[in-house]
């Protein structure tokens, strides 16, 4: 492991609400026998970083014997900082899905790739709907490797300023698997640029979706935050109808759906993505309003 301190990212793409304070009310008796939650726009502040009030509420989960498992898109490159944000206690699900650890074990427990071929036709035919697309590629070679170098097309405007090597669009895909693809157009928006790939991309084929950082990942099929979620739950032991998960953007549907679908309670921060709100139990407050720790010590009544 590095001694590099871990990066703490900026917070992109956060819609309206941020700062929204939310009036819980009566949230009954039901506690949680496990919390997941995404990091960037949910759990962490517009810094990258865990309030001093966040990292308390975790903490309590813990001591009333509730984990808590941190569910990201970032991957495993920025393992540290994931770490960092959950105390390097519990499962960590990276990559939305695609990279799962126990962290107090260093034990990886999930890794995916999608073969470089499978990831070109999935390129090109997303190209048949979008025009030309510029790329970024999580290199699966590089899965283990915390501070590897993300492999970015020139022009692709990667928001976060970590270690990139910039490349031309022929050298961007490397010569094997890769762990997901970012697609970026100088033209189209996110949710359309999104809709119009699933229209041509066969689930069979590649899972597609985004965080609200103005691209769309495509990754090896059925890879999904709830996929990787599932991984940890059957690590503790636990039902999806007994977790409390929250979320914000359109890369955290299949882990809210899936629980709400089974019982559970999913829970949108104030700056949610439409999409979030119109399939959870509830909102909670604006991720730089300590949104989930507001919500968990109510649950708590801590």
């Amino acid at each position: 492991m590095s001694a590099r301190p871990p990066k703490a990212l900026q917070a992109y793409g956060v819609l309206p609400g941020a700062d929204e304070v939310v009036e819980l009310g009566d949230l009954g008796t039901w506690r949680p026998k496990l919390v997941a939650t995404d990091l960037d726009g949910t759990l962490l502040d517009a810094t990258g970083e865990v309030s001093p009030r966040t990292r308390a509420a975790l903490a309590a989960c813990w001591d009333a014997g509730i984990p808590v498992v941190g569910v990201t898109g970032r991957g495993p490159r920025l393992l540290d900082s994931v770490r960092a944000a959950l105390d390097g206690r519990g499962i960590a699900v990276l990559a939305q899905g695609g990279f799962v650890v126990d962290l107090e074990r260093d034990e990886v427990l999930r890794t995916v790739a999608l073969p470089r071929t499978q990831a070109a036709a999935v390129i090109e035919r997303i190209e048949t709907v979008t025009g030309e697309l510029v790329l970024a590629v999580e290199d699966a070679a590089q899965q283990g490797e915390v501070h590897a170098r993300l492999r970015v097309q020139h022009g692709f405007d990667w928001p976060y300023p970590e270690g990139a090597e910039l490349l031309s669009r022929e050298e961007v895909l490397p010569a094997e698997a890769v762990l997901k693809v970012f697609l970026r157009s100088p033209g189209i928006g996110q949710d359309e640029l999104l809709a119009r790939a699933r229209s041509v991309v066969d689930p069979a084929d590649a899972e597609l979706t985004h965080a609200g950082l103005g691209f769309i990942e495509v990754l090896p099929p059925g890879i999904t935050k709830a996929s990787g979620l599932a991984i940890a739950l059957e690590r503790y032991g636990v039902d999806l109808g007994d977790v409390l998960v929250f979320g914000d953007m359109p890369n955290d549907l299949p882990m809210l759906t899936a629980v709400a679908d089974a019982g559970g309670r999913a829970i949108a921060v104030a700056n949610a993505h439409p999409a979030v709100h119109a399939v959870v139990h509830g909102t909670t407050s604006g991720h730089r309003a300590d949104g989930v720790a507001r919500y968990l010590e109510a649950v708590l009544d801590v």
